[in-house]
């Protein structure tokens, strides 16, 4: 059985490259073939016409050309919002499946995407994180989920695009830095097809210390948002057990104030309200002392509740007097409209369904 080509979608830059050298061609030919793979989304290597004919013909002998191909979609309308949050479902070149939500507000067309297929940490009030982890995505992986969803927006609204991403998908990004990091150059890479600013970008993570300090040194511009949800050290280890063992809030804390003093950028802090589990005002008192340490903002959550999870939202009452306490310790806050409830599409509910677990 003849063994499949290479999707050189899979390639970063620098492998391009190394590509070349083994054709014998110059190392700019990367340059351009990365420009005709990410600019223009060319579908096969006939449409690259800068280059000859006969390096086309060497490409297509060597490589193929794999882009993500949507199998499912769903909307769901919110209360207020004239336009649908969508999810969708999109098959990798191995037949692995990822889910990416579109969300719209006004001025702005959200993409949330995935960093892997399935997630190593599962965290028990995580859809994803139940499902196990099978592999990291590929950079061009995660570019294509942008091209995937920008399709969807532009056939519906010509000339409308996506003007903002976040990395909260499925999976952890930071276990994937490398692939994140050069998705997003290529993303923010001037006369490049989105070309967006990577301060409208966002990185949201566990708390992954190591590679918060890499990002915090890499110069890059993108948001941080750190997932918490506790700021004791004890009952977050019974929220999300691998992460915070792994990495102590201690720890934590010091590493977001070395992220911020060095970026001079404040950080995300994501806390999703359990019922019973993390709401008190005791919660709120160890919130309040912890956020105080480095430059940061709050954003509350409403927890939306997962077939056979054990975890509720809180009533509103108590989020209001949750809220009141960090505000009124002088802290920034808001409270995050969940979208996509009713198609799973929400914070902590994007899990494919039929995926067979890794073996």
């Amino acid at each position: 059985m003849t063994e499949p080509l290479q999707n050189i979608t899979d390639l970063t830059l620098k492998e391009l490259q190394q590509a070349m050298s083994l054709l014998g061609e110059p190392a700019f030919r990367a340059t351009q073939i990365h420009q005709w793979l990410f600019s223009h989304h060319a579908a096969s290597f006939d449409e690259m016409t800068i280059l000859s004919l006969a390096l086309r013909r060497k490409l297509s002998e060597s490589f193929s050309i794999h882009q993500l191909k949507p199998v499912d979609h769903q909307e769901s309308f919110e209360e207020g919002c004239e336009s649908p949050t969508e999810k969708i479902l999109l098959e990798l070149h191995d037949k692995s499946r990822v889910e990416s939500v579109l969300i719209a507000s006004e001025n702005r067309m959200t993409a949330c995407v995935s960093s892997q297929v399935g997630c190593p940490l599962q965290c028990p009030f995580c859809a994803t994180g139940r499902m196990g982890f099978r592999r990291n995505l590929t950079a061009g992986e995660i570019t294509g989920q942008i091209y995937a969803l920008n399709e969807l927006v532009a056939a519906r609204e010509p000339g409308k695009t996506i003007t903002n991403i976040v990395f909260m998908g499925m999976g952890e990004p930071l276990l994937n830095t490398d692939n994140v990091l050069e998705a997003i150059e290529t993303l923010s890479t001037r006369n490049y097809r989105f070309c967006l600013s990577q301060k409208r970008i966002t990185i949201s993570t566990v708390g992954v210390i190591p590679e918060i300090h890499r990002l915090g040194k890499s110069g890059m511009k993108t948001k941080l948002a750190v997932s918490l949800h506790s700021a004791d050290q004890e009952k977050r280890e019974s929220i999300m057990p691998i992460a915070a063992r792994q990495y102590p809030l201690k720890d934590l804390g010091k590493s977001l104030g070395e992220y911020c003093a060095s970026t001079g950028m404040p950080v995300t802090i994501v806390y999703l309200l359990l019922k019973g589990v993390n709401d008190s005002l005791d919660d709120a008192k160890m919130l309040a002392r912890f956020a105080k340490t480095f430059l940061c903002k709050i954003n509350l959550i409403d927890y939306n509740s997962i077939i056979n999870i054990k975890f509720k939202p809180v009533y509103s009452t108590t989020r209001d007097m949750f809220q009141q306490y960090l505000i009124n310790s002088g802290l920034h806050v808001t409270v995050r409209k969940s979208y996509g409830t009713t198609i799973n599409a929400a914070c902590g509910q994007l899990a494919t369904s039929g995926m067979q677990n890794p073996q």
